[in-house]
This record gives structure tokens, sequence and C-alpha cells, in this order.
């Protein structure tokens, strides 16, 4: 053990000098994303570590998501931080700007909202003297390396809620380049609760401690109601109304190519191109993490001739009044399929411009951020996508089953496999996978003409729902209140 922890200390000097010698390069970087409108216009420089508020008096919790999933993700425990410890400051942060346009709204008032520090020396530097914080509660898998040993060094007490990793991004931790470096971060945590009994083994075989290794059940199910404004209920009210005599059903979270085809679940599916060991992009905009320099995602050309739009045309001929719901990843997504559809002739509503369905038109496109969980309640079916090409990883579908829709998704799911296994073992109906168009196609026909079978399917969606989400938060805040609170503010 101790030759490891040698070889991390080694490890985390090389990676602090390449980080600190990449300082120009990063920053430069920086200021061409917000050129391009990847980071703030005016709060950019909250990610060098510079702050634009204040910090309080008192004790403070940090706590970090990388982007919009994984910060709503932390909004309930967070409520329930500020509920149980009324005099603990919090301090949230996320990266991307998609993330500050819907948290910035969901957050309780208190809460200090920043972007979160590049895992540089001198960005970690600074915030850390700055916020001072006594703990940082991480989401999912933000393990940075200056970050973590800045925290430690400075006696900051660390949880990591969520904790997962990709089966790829496990392949690679655990080789002998970067287990010691690794080995050594995890031994810095007071806390890790991982989201399933096999991240749980990942971490232990990445030599995490099994006694601060804990169980609570994933954040996820925690899904709660947000207080929307008299505007937005009223939108969405209005809309409900104009679908209030036809048949509907949606796709969501869809990411481009998936409105086109479908990869049967044994199909190669999108390309990976790595490049080397510091940095990742994925189909959101780009995060720094240490595992690569460079992952570019090869994207799939934007031809309707399509899944989700070929599935569509097939249930307008049983159904010719069927309203589609498209709800891309990525809105400007939306943008760009509203065109193309309006170039062929379609009639299509866009939602960021509050367009109605009128007679004839049989397509809406979501194309804004942070609705998705009241847009489910419009719908008896929902489609969960980020799941049919197998370079991608599936999307939370426990909103769908909150709401009570069917839920069907694709079989390349990732980390929510567990998820669906979960809802499946408590009931086979709850959520229905699909490996490809035909099986997608014959699975709506069957919901659309069977009252019985659709009814069933949304019981045992909300059902397993119930099931799975009963005192997640509780048990997360005493695993917290327990392991870190108690050492963080004695």
């Amino acid at each position: 053990m101790a030759a490891t922890e040698a070889a991390g200390k080694l490890a985390y000097r090389i990676y602090r000098a390449v980080s600190y010698g990449a300082e120009p390069v990063v920053n430069l970087h920086l200021r061409w994303r917000r050129l391009r409108g990847r980071e703030h216009s005016l709060r950019w420089t909250e990610r060098l570590g510079l702050p634009s508020l204040s910090r309080p008096t008192g004790p403070l919790l940090w706590f970090h998501a990388v982007s919009l999933g994984e910060g709503i993700t932390a909004i309930p425990i967070i409520k329930e931080c500020m509920k149980q410890r009324p005099d603990v400051n919090v301090l949230m942060t996320t990266t991307t700007v998609s993330a500050f346009e819907v948290i910035s709204k969901r957050l309780p008032s208190g809460v200090i909202y920043q972007f979160a520090p590049l895992d540089t020396p001198s960005a970690v530097g600074a915030f850390l003297d700055y916020w001072k914080p006594n703990a940082i509660i991480l989401i999912e898998s933000e393990l940075w390396p200056n970050l973590i040993m800045g925290a430690s060094e400075n006696g900051i007490v660390l949880a990591l809620l969520n904790a997962r990793m990709s089966s790829k991004s496990f392949k690679i931790f655990s080789g002998p380049l970067l287990l010691p470096l690794i080995s050594l971060m995890l031994s810095k945590f007071s806390l890790i609760v991982p989201l399933s009994t096999m991240q749980a083994i990942h971490f232990q075989l990445l030599q995490a401690s099994p006694y601060i290794i804990k169980f609570s059940g994933d954040l996820k199910y925690a899904v709660e109601e947000f207080d929307a404004s008299e505007g937005e209920l009223r939108s969405i009210q209005d809309l409900k109304l104009q679908l209030a005599h036809r048949q509907v059903w949606m796709a969501s979270s869809i990411h481009r190519g998936e409105e086109e085809r479908v990869h049967d679940c044994n199909a190669t599916g999108t390309t990976d191109i790595l490049g080397s060991i510091f940095w990742e992009s994925r189909t959101n905009p780009p995060k720094m993490n240490f595992l690569y320099l460079l992952k570019i995602k090869a994207e799939v050309p934007l031809v309707l001739s399509a899944v989700m739009l070929g599935v569509h045309r097939v249930l307008t001929e049983m159904h010719p009044d069927i309203v589609t719901i498209l709800v891309p990843r990525d809105p400007q997504h939306g943008l760009e399929i509203a065109q193309e559809l309006q170039k062929a002739g379609q009639n299509v509503a866009l939602r960021s411009r509050q367009e109605n369905l009128k007679p004839g038109t049989n397509i809406y496109v979501v194309d804004t951020l942070g609705e998705l969980r009241y847009l489910y309640r419009l719908t008896p079916i929902a489609v969960v996508g980020g799941s049919f090409f197998s370079g991608l990883a599936g999307h939370n579908i426990f909103e769908a089953a909150a709401a009570g829709c069917a839920v069907l998704t694709g079989c390349h799911v990732g980390h929510f496999s567990h998820m669906v296994l979960e809802m499946q073992r408590l009931n086979p109906l709850s959520v229905m996978q699909v490996s490809g168009k035909l099986e997608l196609e014959k699975a709506l026909k069957e919901l659309f003409s069977d009252a019985k079978v659709l009814e069933a399917r949304r019981m045992a969606a909300k059902q397993a729902f119930r099931a799975l989400s009963t005192g997640i938060v509780a048990n997360v805040w005493s695993l917290l209140n327990v392991h870190v609170l108690n050492q963080a503010l004695c």
C-alpha cells in the first residue's frame, strides 16, 4: 500500500505540473467557449475561481454537479440540508450554461450559485481560498485531482453521492498508470454513496475503503415538485387544452440521429475517437475530465427519414390526428429539426415560440430546457432517448414514471440499467425496452390500440416510482449527517 500511495503522489505531481503548464491554453479555450456562447457571457470568470458573490459568515457546504441532470438530482438533498441545518450556508456549482439557466430558478432561496472552477491549480486554489467550504459534496462522477487533493490539504471533508463511472472509465481507471492516482484520490473521501451494487464493486476494486461505501438508493428517484411561475403554469395548461382531444406520445431526451434511425442492441453505434488522457467531451457542452485530453463524438447527419419521425408517419396512418412531441437533448437540435420539417412541407409547432397546435399540425418540437417533468404530464406514453445507439448511455426514466407515463426506452441505457432492472423487478410492465424501429412501432401500435394495456403500463410505472422513491432523501441526509457534517462541523 505504501508503494501504491507513493506512486499515486508521483502521478498527482505530474498531473498538477501538466495542468499548471496548460493554464494559459485552458484560459484561452475558456474565452473561445465564451465567444461561442458555451460559457456565461458575464460570469465566465467564475470558472477561473473568481467569485461574483460575497461569502456569508458561518459554516458552508459546497455541492457540485457537472450539468443539468446531476444538478437537479442534488436539489432535494440541498433542501433537506437547509431544513435540518438552517445554521449552515449552502453553495451550489455546476459547469454548463444550460444548468445555470434552469437550476438557478429551482434552488431554494438562500443558496449561493456559482460556476465551478476549472481543475487547474490557480482556479481551484482561488476558489477554495475564497469560499473556504467545510465540506464538499460531489455528485456522480466528478473526480478532479486538483480539487480533491486541494480540498484534502485544506482539511475539507469530501463526499461523493450517486457515485458512478462507466465501464470504459473503470477499465482506464483500473489500469496501471491511473490506479495509483485514483486510489490516492478515493482515500481522501469520508463518504461514497454508489449508484448501485455494481458501482460499489467498481469503487472497491479501485481501492476505496469499504468502510466509507454506504448505500442509500439512487437520488434520481427523488423526483419532486418545483414551484413553477404563473407564466409556466399557464403555458403548460394551454398546451394541455390543445392536446385534450388528440392522441399523443412523446420522444424525450433524444440525441442527434435518434430522430432518424434506431440501432439494434447488438449493432455498432457511433464511434468515439480517443485522444490522450485528460479531457473528455460528451454530447452536452464539453467538460474537463482528467481521463481524456480529447474525445470527439462522431455525429450522425441530420437526415429526417427517421426513427422517431418514421414511427410518427406509421402512427399517423392509424391515427391521422395524432401528435408527436419531440424533446431533443439540445435545444438547438430542436430548432434544426423544426426547420428541416418545415422545408419538407410539414406543419410543426415550436415550443420556444409558443406556437399553437393548429388543425393539421402533428409534430410539436420542444426546444426549451427545464420543462420536461411538466410535459410528461401531458402524454400517456414516453419514449426516453439517449438509449438507441451503443455510444450513448440512456437518460433518467424516472421522471416519466413519476408522471404516470407508459415508459419505453432503447437498450443502451448505461448507468441507468440499475433503474430499469429495479423497476422491472417490481413490475415487468413498468418499463419496456425495444431493440429497434420495428419493435418500437409494434409497441406503440399496441399501446394506442388497447386502452387496457396502456393503462396497465402507466399504473405499473407509477407504482414502481412510489415504491423506489420512498425514503431516498432521508437516507442520504442521514449518511451525510453522520459521515460528513458531524466531522466537518465539529
